[in-house]
């Protein structure tokens, strides 16, 4: 599931401050390389017994990774759900209290990066 009109398309931030913030939500740096980053927060859902995660995608637009005044963009927030042994399905269906919950740690996410 693609997330649309999260306000952060396009943001953009340096590492530090964007690394800063987004674990202050819980979200968590996993993959990176020289020009891009990915941010991951993970979502139980005890009723199904199934894991989420939000991913947010990210570019450098000036800069190489590592050095805290790099800076990147937004580029797309993506909601999957965890497969066996590793991967993320994009089209299965997500339950609506996780959609909330990662629409929320979206806005909180927002909300310091445009501080």
């Amino acid at each position: 599931m693609i997330f649309e009109n999260t306000g952060l398309d396009g943001l953009k931030s340096d590492l530090a401050y964007l690394d800063e913030s987004a674990e202050k939500v819980g979200f968590v740096r996993w993959q990176w390389e020289y020009y891009r980053a990915t941010y991951d927060y993970k979502i139980e859902d005890d009723n199904t017994n199934s894991e989420y995660f939000v991913r947010i995608n990210t570019r450098v637009v000036d800069g190489k990774l590592e050095k805290p005044d790099t800076v990147l963009s937004v580029e797309a927030v993506y909601l999957g759900k965890a497969t066996f042994p590793h991967g993320l399905d994009y089209d299965s269906t997500v339950p609506q209290p996780v959609v909330k919950l990662a629409a929320q740690k979206l806005q909180q996410l927002k909300e310091l990066l445009e501080a």
